[in-house]
């Protein structure tokens, strides 16, 4: 793979293994991959949006995955490059589906045009699932798309990180009377995902509203027509590595 070159490069660049991780993580920057991957050809190779997505265990280069390191996004063009396992295993649900019926009165035959996470995630709202699974009848729809963050820090191994507006992006929102329910959709078996992904949106609108934040990841198997979702916690809210699964479900809407 093109990153598994880059990363190799970049690493040996700037020393990185060499680093006593046990003391703080390794930030590298935005102009510090740049430069050290410059010569490359494909963009693949040195465009740093791609080489820093790395949203699960396998993604990752395989010098980071030899040596345990994992990265977060700290600053928009900063990073941490972190010792230890950064991601959330999604494990498979193994209760037999739920036959769940839609608390709408009529089809909606646009929600069957097309194959997205968005609009998966929209349907099993309107059909009331989601209020269901959650036993919360006064979710809305209040969040969705692209925002920033503001300044939290939190720890990761008892290593203090500082996150300074850094771009987050939610599926969608729900606000409730007592709660707000964060969604992370996606549209493929996925057996982990990097903690980030929840986590930051977790620790963004917990500083904006006084009432719970839950997370939830969503999935939709297309060749079954079966909703899985899975609502996680963290036991810390400033501990990024507390996350555990408290609930889980697999529903056929009818």
């Amino acid at each position: 793979m093109a990153n598994n070159k880059s990363w190799a490069k970049i690493v040996k660049d700037y020393n990185i293994l060499k680093h006593n991780f046990k003391k703080s993580p390794f930030p590298i920057s935005a102009s510090q991959i740049k430069n050290s991957v410059q010569r490359f050809k494909q963009t693949a190779e040195k465009e740093v949006r791609i080489l820093c997505k790395q949203d699960t265990r396998k993604s990752r280069p395989k010098v980071f995955q030899n040596n345990d390191l994992f990265l977060l996004p700290v600053k928009n063009g900063f990073y941490n490059i972190i010792k230890g396992d950064g991601y959330v295993d999604i494990p498979k649900i193994t209760s037999k589906e739920i036959i769940y019926s839609s608390k709408l009165a009529f089809n909606l035959d646009t929600s069957q045009v097309g194959d997205s996470e968005m609009q998966h995630l929209d349907f099993a709202y309107a059909s009331s699932l989601i209020r269901t699974f959650m036993g919360d009848q006064t979710l809305v729809l209040t969040i969705r798309g692209r925002k920033y963050t503001p300044n939290f820090s939190f720890f990761v191994n008892k290593q203090k990180i500082n996150v300074s507006s850094v771009q987050t992006e939610v599926d969608a929102g729900y606000e409730g009377k007592n709660q707000v329910v964060l969604v992370e959709a996606k549209n493929s078996k996925t057996t982990d995902t990097i903690i980030r992904q929840l986590y930051y949106p977790f620790k963004q609108w917990q500083i904006h509203t006084k009432k719970k934040v839950v997370t939830l990841f969503f999935e939709k198997d297309h060749k079954t027509g079966i909703y899985s979702i899975w609502k996680f916690e963290f036991k810390n809210v400033n501990d990024y590595s507390s996350i555990k699964l408290v609930k889980s479900g697999r529903y056929k809407i009818i």
